[in-house]
């Protein structure tokens, strides 16, 4: 599905336009008030579920070893906003509501699996910022800067450890298998990115598994995991909804991906918490890039070569600025984005239903 997308944006678009977000924000005004103002707490770090969810993290990273205590709850700060763990626990409260699930122990267990989404994504950061020698990360100064690059690493790994810890207390085999994916994907889109293609369709594809398996088979398959608790909590499995908690996760993770590599060209540094055109200095090239490309052929020799001549990252950035690559991100963003919501239409109605839409939106919104 994702080189259909881009391979329709080629052959059909020869002049394309700036994505406006006339239907994003009819479709904002009809989720009642009370839905977006619990949204918002639940998205954002100000909630008190996300600073619940933040202790509970402190309490499960509790070592006698302070360097080590204080390394792994670095980055688990409140101060984020925890769109990974949110989406988890309220694709896990649609799930609920469809199966007419009302357990304790299911909605703990889908918590756990929220805490562990967590601890995977941020044990993945502390090893991305030896990778890419970061210096900051979330606006403050990276584990590997503040300590060392050893230690960061170390530190990753242990969080790593208690998660999985986590994972088997849930005591289901296809959740651990489905949450166990995670790391076999982040591990292959590690070395995916370190991947050159000749063939254009070739980089693009390789492009879009990278970012499936980096950024959005972690939301896929946190959300499918609680669809599978969800159905032990009925003793019946419907595969039509962990089918459909999935779709969402890959199809939202794919945009969310999307927009950000939209922002790594457009934003500040003080926005997105690292330096513009980030990517471009690490050798990479995405979405806009790869778009860019298109028009500019001259961008292929600077993209095999990863951008590592002088010049090469300026005169990358000044090609895609000149081009039509970030219109096409953002139209290729939002139909990842209503392909998610496209997934999640035979759900049952319910207001955790409504906040997976209304968080659709708002991660295409912030490219506006």
């Amino acid at each position: 599905m994702q080189n259909n997308f881009y391979k329709s944006f080629i052959t059909r678009n020869q002049k394309l336009q700036p994505v406006h977000q006339d239907a994003a924000v009819e479709k904002l005004a009809a989720v009642s008030e009370d839905a977006a103002e619990q949204v918002q707490k639940t998205v954002f770090a100000s909630s008190q579920e996300a600073l619940a969810l933040t202790e509970e993290i402190h309490r499960q990273m509790r070592n006698p070893n302070t360097v080590l205590d204080q390394m792994s709850k670095y980055y688990f700060d409140g101060q984020g906003k925890a769109v990974r763990p949110a989406l988890t626990l309220i694709m896990a409260g649609a799930c609920n509501s469809h199966l007419k699930v009302s357990s304790e122990r299911v909605e703990e267990l889908q918590k756990q699996v929220a805490i562990i989404c967590e601890m995977f994504h941020t044990s993945s950061l502390l090893h991305d910022d030896v990778i890419d020698h970061a210096e900051t990360r979330r606006g403050k100064v990276s584990v590997n800067t503040k300590w060392s690059q050893a230690s960061s690493i170390h530190a990753g790994v242990y969080i790593l450890s208690i998660s999985t810890k986590l994972l088997a207390q849930t005591n289901n085999p296809d959740v651990i298998e489905s949450m166990s994916q995670i790391l076999y994907d982040l591990v292959n889109g590690e070395f995916q990115q370190m991947t050159s293609r000749t063939d254009k369709d070739d980089r693009f594809q390789l492009y879009l598994d990278k970012t499936f398996n980096k950024t959005a088979s972690l939301m896929a398959n946190s959300c499918k995991s609680v669809a599978i608790l969800a159905n032990e909590g009925t003793g019946v499995t419907d595969t039509n909804l962990v089918d459909m908690a999935y779709k969402y996760g890959q199809n939202i993770g794919i945009a969310f991906q999307l927009v950000d590599d939209w922002l790594d060209f457009v934003s500040s540094a003080d926005m997105l918490g690292k330096p513009s055109a980030a990517d471009l200095s690490l050798g990479l090239a995405t979405a806009p890039v790869l778009f860019a490309s298109e028009q500019f052929p001259e961008l292929n020799r600077l993209i095999l070569r990863r951008f590592s001549q002088p010049r090469d990252v300026e005169t990358a950035f000044r090609l895609v600025l000149g081009s039509e690559g970030l219109q096409q991100t953002q139209l290729l963003a939002t139909k990842y984005k209503e392909a998610a919501m496209e997934s999640i239409r035979e759900m049952r109605d319910s207001a955790d239903k409504e906040k997976l839409a209304y968080i659709a939106e708002k991660v295409i919104s912030r490219m506006n």
